[in-house]
């Protein structure tokens, strides 16, 4: 039978967008094409009630969290993006859940299922889990956009001083499925200006406006697909990747 080889399509589209909290992650979400929001946190309320998505109801069980998938996956609707908000609170929903049941009732995620690093292990299964089911989702011409908190990490490289940046809050072997297997991973920071005398220390001021950095860079986990290679200015209920991203523009 002779290979069938032709020029790949655009698919769907499947994001991370990672800040501190308050910085604007869930009213960027919100800009997406006709979203349905996944909530492991009530993120919303910022969002004025007419112009609020629709959401699920909010997740305290892991069991709710895949029936949700489940609707979405095998159900008939007009979504087109679908927001898990957050998967950093999902983070906090499946540590509690491999801990609660082990029967050895263990104090920490770090003594569960035996130690030696298997209840972290558990954990960044769940997390694959949720991405595979977004694949799922891709699959079907949805829009996925993962929203995540940040925290700032130390780095080490062989041929480097140590450094720090932002990275996402979760344990490392969870990370993958939201960074390495994300077409863009965004961070949104405010936009500041250092002033000060030659020689003085520089005060940072801000006139509150962000920016969402989606390309490499020491300060923070970033990246993405589409050959951005500069900060994008985001404006209250406009979505800064119109126009960039093939799938938004459709």
């Amino acid at each position: 039978m002779p290979l069938t080889i032709e020029k790949p399509v655009d698919s769907a589209f499947i994001c991370t967008i990672v800040s501190d909290a308050g910085m604007g992650k869930t009213t960027l979400a919100a800009t997406f094409p006709n979203p349905v929001f996944i909530r492991a946190e009530d993120g919303m309320q910022s969002i004025p009630y007419e112009q609020r998505p629709d959401a699920f109801p909010l997740i305290s069980k892991v069991d709710e969290l895949w029936g949700q998938f489940n609707q979405l996956i095998k159900e008939d609707h007009d979504k087109q993006t679908v927001v898990i908000d957050s998967v950093t609170a999902l983070d906090r929903l499946f540590v509690r859940y491999i801990v609660d049941n082990d029967p050895k009732q263990p104090k920490s995620i770090n003594q569960a299922l035996g130690g030696y690093g298997a209840g972290l292990q558990a954990v960044a299964t769940m997390h694959q889990r949720v991405r595979n089911a977004c694949g799922m989702l891709q699959k079907k011409g949805i829009n996925v956009v993962f929203l995540a908190h940040a925290e700032t990490e130390t780095i080490e490289l062989p041929d480097s001083d140590p450094y720090t940046r932002y990275n996402v809050r979760m344990n490392k072997r969870s990370q993958a499925p939201y960074i390495d297997d994300s077409d863009l991973v965004g961070f949104i920071k405010l936009q500041t200006f250092y002033r000060g005398e030659d020689g003085e220390r520089k005060k940072a001021t801000s006139t509150g406006a962000r920016q969402l950095v989606t390309y490499a860079t020491a300060n923070n986990v970033s990246k993405n697909r589409y050959g951005i290679e500069q900060d994008l200015m985001l404006e209250k209920g406009k979505n800064p990747l119109v126009g960039i991203v093939p799938a938004l523009t459709k």
